[in-house]
């Protein structure tokens, strides 16, 4: 017999055929794509003989009648001393396959030790809950004491997980600043530490990926100075579904790393729905652009419709406020069609209390609400088990996050149905009109760069105060160059024995491994002095000047004025009922050769560039798109000297292929637009990690220029990925363009929210017809020359 909630998918297809509702001005339905994944059978391996008695009966008592063969192959690796990442979907058991090793391993012997690491302590006491559930059932693991060791936890239990815990829960923040930085007080910890669990070590990229990578680096050497042997303990990694796993993991240990892939976990059949909202003919956008209807509202009628169906429905939002705007808008929908239900919907995020949190949790999951509006808050360490289907109201920016969030339905093995809801953005219009980016095999990379100078220089100097750095070591870590300029500084002495740190040097406090550069500007509420936040001074100019609106958990508050030299923002309660887009105008200059390949009439490249940038004003525009007004501001010019993607294509090139000189500046600003909104395709950032210049007249010989950098000093890696693979990028970038339906540019292809001209002039089409020239270009002439 079909499953229902499988069928779901082709009755929510025949509903959106009737049309996308009265304010459309679209003919077509929204439904853009709808794929069948077909259920996947459990694959299950015996116990392993080494696997102690115990340890299995705890197991089994818990419903694990055999691990899965995934579970059994990293285990088995991890207990063979192998570095091992193992990288399978969402609810496919990723725990056991190092709760395995571990939990045998201490029964061996009372005083191996093992450390926990998650990006959220959410995950970690998630995680922690079943450690301890799970050795209170070993006997002769009484004694182990699973721990919690965070920025939560009061100096009380912190002491205790130093001095009782065998098994410790915390976060790579909790290493760099207590553990590395006190390292002699964790002597007996570390000595007999024998494995390392870095879990979701998807979301370590960019520059707190490069971050994290120096902080178990420096981990790992301390280890192997305090164990008796020399020996470093064994790291497993868990993570979603990506692109090279394995060559991610080593990059973060700097040592080899083997992957386990294949899915031996089952689940029940999937429909997959992908959608894209309506134009609407009563609002006008930026330049006239036509403006769709938004992802929120779309969500909200579909999550209605879906509750109404008796789906229990889990939606995804990408801002807080967007959450409760999504339960709201769901429940005025109910009103009208299903009054009972009204009550059974509610909002999630991050800033409610977690006893909150767990409240809703359970209501979920045990029925007594149908429908949840959450923040990415529950797509981690959350298993709700019985959910029908999933909404995310936009893509959550990379391939394993969305199937993190799309995994939270059919965990019991039941069908289950997952829409995405395309906002105005390149990327998902992509994605919504080319499926198997999104359904087959990912080509997105975690991409990090331990590197950088701006993330190597500070990370060295606490490697070195916490031990001495050998000659050797700072070759391994590619640091020679930098060294030398802590040595110049005066941070760091040269000696026979090696580097090191120069009297009174303490550089762990002021290291940000989230990602923070130049401070942090504190966002203090106006009148009450209650702080509300941060921003790194590198980004407050666009998110915190003056009259930008500003959400802190759900709350909307606009910025009276931002102070750069006391690092100070003061916001006030408001909700102005528009949303605020800064517009900046930036300047780039190209300082050094990188490399780069010329391809006949067209030359790319990976370089070092110098941009100056200024935020000059700021669009407000309503919930629905409409724009109200620019506001101009009088802001400092900031200058970041970061690393970017190059294009240069000579003039004669582009008359060739039909761009009159006229048509230049539009066809390389509307091209620049949209790879910046494309580049998360093939690199793991967010569009707000990157920035981007084009110029009829660039600063390289004068050729017509795209760039699209880094926005993180010394670069975080993600205009190198895009370097690596251009030829895929910008070829995806032209058929997000050539997809959208609009006339001539909106904010779905070439259009872009940050973009200092007022989005003038672009040419949609010039913008096909320059990608197109330079993906050909690449093809046909690979790599004519490179300069050192």
């Amino acid at each position: 017999m079909a499953d229902p909630v499988a069928d779901f998918g082709r009755e929510l297809l025949a509903y959106a055929v009737e049309g996308a509702g009265a304010d459309s001005a679209a003919d077509d339905a929204p439904l853009r794509h709808v794929a069948d994944l077909p259920p996947r059978r459990a694959a299950t391996r015996a116990w392993p003989c080494w696997a102690d008695s115990d340890v299995v009966r705890a197991f089994l008592d818990r419903g694990v009648e055999a691990p899965w063969s995934h579970q059994l192959a990293a285990a088995q690796l991890a207990r063979d001393g192998r570095h091992v990442v193992v990288s399978t979907g969402t609810a496919s058991g990723k725990s056991l396959a190092y709760q395995l090793p571990i939990l045998t391993a201490m029964v061996e012997d009372p005083r191996a030790r093992a450390l926990y690491l998650s990006p959220t302590k959410a995950l970690g006491h998630d995680q922690l809950r079943a450690a301890t559930s799970l050795t209170a059932a070993i006997p002769a693991l009484a004694e182990v004491a699973p721990a919690a060791y965070d920025g939560d936890s009061p100096t009380e239990v912190r002491r205790f997980a130093r001095e009782r815990s065998r098994w410790i829960f915390s976060n790579p923040d909790m290493i760099h600043l207590s553990l590395l930085r006190n390292h002699a007080k964790w002597a007996v910890f570390l000595r007999h530490l024998r494995f390392v669990v870095v879990d979701e070590c998807h979301y370590y990229r960019g520059v707190f990926g490069s971050n994290v990578a120096m902080v178990l680096r420096r981990l790992l050497r301390l280890c192997a100075r305090y164990s008796p042997d020399g020996q470093m303990p064994t790291v497993v990694f868990a993570s979603a579904t990506t692109a090279e796993p394995a060559v991610t993991a080593s990059e973060l240990i700097g040592q080899t790393v083997v992957e386990v892939t294949e899915d031996g976990s089952p689940h029940g059949a999937r429909t997959v729905a992908l959608w894209e909202p309506p134009l609407i003919d009563t609002v006008v956008g930026e330049n006239g652009a036509p403006v769709r209807r938004s992802a929120g509202a779309e969500a909200a009628r579909v999550m209605a419709d879906l509750m109404t169906e008796g789906a229990r429905t889990l939606t995804f939002v990408r801002s807080r406020r967007g959450a409760e705007l999504v339960a709201l808008g769901a429940r005025a929908r109910l009103t009208d069609t299903a009054p009972h239900l009204v009550e059974q919907i509610a909002s999630y995020r991050a800033g409610y209390l977690a006893e909150d949190r767990r409240e809703l949790e359970a209501a979920l999951g045990d029925g007594r609400l149908r429908g949840l509006a959450s923040t990415n808050a529950l797509e981690l360490g959350v298993d709700i088990a019985g959910l029908d289907a999933v909404v995310l109201a936009g893509f959550p920016g990379t391939v394993a996050s969305f199937w993190q969030q799309a995994g939270r339905a059919g965990r019991r093995g039941q069908g289950a149905l997952v829409v995405l809801i395309a906002r105005d953005d390149p990327l998902d219009t992509y994605l919504v009109h080319h499926p198997a980016a999104l359904l087959d095999k990912p080509i997105e990379r975690v991409v990090i760069d331990p590197t950088n100078p701006y993330v190597l220089g500070p990370q060295l100097l606490c490697a070195a105060t916490e031990l001495p750095l050998s000659d050797a070591e700072v070759r391994l870590w590619d640091a020679e160059e930098v060294a030398a300029a802590l040595v110049d500084d005066g941070l760091l002495r040269r000696r026979s024995a090696g580097y090191f740190p120069s009297p009174g040097v303490d550089p762990h406090p002021a290291v940000d491994i989230r990602g923070g550069t130049g401070g942090q500007i504190a966002i203090l509420e106006a009148g009450t002095g209650r702080m509300l936040g941060s921003a790194g001074a590198g980004q407050a100019p666009a998110c915190v000047h003056p009259g930008a609106v500003y959400l802190h958990q759900g709350e909307t508050y606009v910025v009276d004025s931002l102070d750069f030299e006391d690092g100070v923002a003061f916001v006030r309660a408001e909700d102005p009922g528009y949303t605020t887009f800064a517009r900046e105008v930036t300047d780039i200059s190209v300082t050094g050769p990188g490399r780069r390949s010329r391809h006949g009439d067209v030359t790319i490249g990976l370089v070092p560039v110098s941009v100056s940038n200024t935020v000059t004003g700021y669009l407000r525009r309503r919930i629905n798109g409409e724009v109200i007004d620019f506001v101009e501001l009088d802001m400092p010019i900031r200058t970041l000297d970061t690393m970017a993607v190059m294009c240069t294509i000579t003039p004669e090139a582009l008359q060739r292929n039909g761009i009159d000189v006229l048509r230049w500046p539009g066809a390389l600003h509307a091209a620049e637009h949209a790879a910046i909104g494309l580049l998360p395709l093939v690199a793991s950032c967010d569009r707000g990690d990157i920035g981007g210049v084009s110029t009829a007249v660039g600063p390289v010989d004068g050729l017509p220029s795209i760039f699209v950098y880094d926005g993180h000093p010394g670069g975080a890696g993600f205009a190198a990925r895009g370097f690596d693979t251009i030829t895929e990028w910008w070829g995806a970038t032209a058929s997000a363009i050539e997809a959208c339906e609009c006339p001539s540019g909106c904010p779905s292809c070439v259009q872009s929210p940050k973009c200092g001209n007022a989005n003038d002039p672009l040419d949609k089409a010039g913008a096909v017809a320059v990608l197109r020239l330079v993906v050909d270009a690449v093809a046909a002439a690979p790599w004519i020359g490179s300069p050192s």
